[in-house]
């Protein structure tokens, strides 16, 4: 075998060596990358559920604020509270 004819060999084989490791380096990105999207969603997903929880919280709060300010309203002590038993046999 020629002198060239090894250089190419060797350079054909340097060449196809860094292909499968970038190939396997690209397998290996793209799977961190499916993983992190999935995550992204996720995440999101928890996002939009508190931003609910949070408009539901804030609307409780609201109302609250608007009964004690506007009409004055107070939480009831406990001398206050009148507990009524509903007779037997009712719906």
């Amino acid at each position: 075998m020629s002198r060239g004819a090894l250089l190419l060999a060797l350079a054909t084989l340097a060449t196809a060596l860094s292909v499968i490791e970038i190939r396997h380096e690209n397998r290996l990105l793209f799977a961190e990358l499916q993983r992190l999207r999935q995550e992204r969603d996720a995440l999101n997903t928890e996002w939009e559920q508190l931003l609910l929880e949070e408009g539901a919280w804030s609307q409780h709060r609201r109302i609250e604020q608007m009964a004690r300010k506007r009409l004055d309203m107070q939480t009831p002590g406990r001398e206050q509270i009148v507990v009524v038993h509903a007779p037997a046999g009712s719906p």
